[in-house]
């Protein structure tokens, strides 16, 4: 990203200004900042469900995301997803593979294994057959990684994936993320928990509007410095950004 400015139409009306970063592959990086300070924007107007202002650009492996999309998924918040659809987890991981494949072409058998190899990935394959609804809210969550696996997506942009989940459930994907850091696949996401994003991330940046701060999370996410950006007093336990 360069420059880059997203909202909801005119320029006045930005939400995100002017944001540059790199991501390095096989990386774990978190968004951070206040409620409305344009995390989740940034995201949706990387992937153009937004629209975006003429000034900046985002390119993906070097390409335009039209050239690119293949290679990149996006996990949207729990709450965008309608629970009730009868749909099972394996369902929810082939429709990864379809994606995949294109309009023209639906998933067989071996596209069904692939989806299959996601779930475990994730931990879920003995859930395999149950309705997404039943599913604990921690498990909803991996599914939605496992589609994105199943898309066999190198660059994962999460939306608030930890968002209501128990410690148990967010250990889980956590670790379920590091590992396919360590494959080389890269992760951006939204998270809230600044101790989370202490102890398990490569790399916090931090949105307010514009980036306000960018590096390592020990360091960016310094009391300190969180008090110099937002002018409150930042907790190594706290959950406000």
């Amino acid at each position: 990203m360069r420059n880059f400015s997203c909202g909801y139409g005119a320029r006045d009306a930005d939400v995100v200004r002017d944001a540059s970063f790199t991501l390095e592959s096989g990386s774990m990086t978190a968004l951070v900042g206040p409620n409305g300070a344009g995390k989740s924007t940034l995201l949706k107007g990387l992937l153009g469900l937004l629209p975006v202002t003429p000034s900046g650009e985002a390119q993906f492996f070097g390409h335009p995301l039209t050239a690119m999309r293949a290679r990149v998924a996006f996990v949207p918040q729990r709450a965008e997803i309608d629970w009730n659809f009868p749909a099972s987890a394996l369902d929810v991981a082939t429709m990864g593979v379809a994606a995949r494949l294109g309009v023209f072409r639906r998933p067989g058998r071996e596209g069904r294994t692939t989806a299959m190899r996601a779930l475990a990935t994730v931990g879920l394959e003995a859930f395999a057959e149950t309705q997404i609804g039943e599913l604990s809210g921690g498990q909803q969550q991996r599914v939605l990684v496992a589609r994105a696996l199943a898309a066999d997506a190198e660059l994962l942009l999460l939306d608030e994936p930890f968002a209501n989940a128990d410690m148990a459930a967010s250990t889980k994907l956590l670790a379920t993320l590091r590992a396919l850091a360590h494959e080389g696949r890269t992760i951006l996401a939204v998270h809230h928990d600044l101790a989370s994003v202490r102890a398990h991330f490569d790399r916090a940046i931090v949105v307010a509007g514009a980036i306000a701060a960018d590096g390592q999370p020990r360091e960016v996410l310094d009391p300190s410095q969180l008090a110099k950006i937002y002018g409150i007093a930042g907790s190594p336990e706290g959950n406000a950004a």
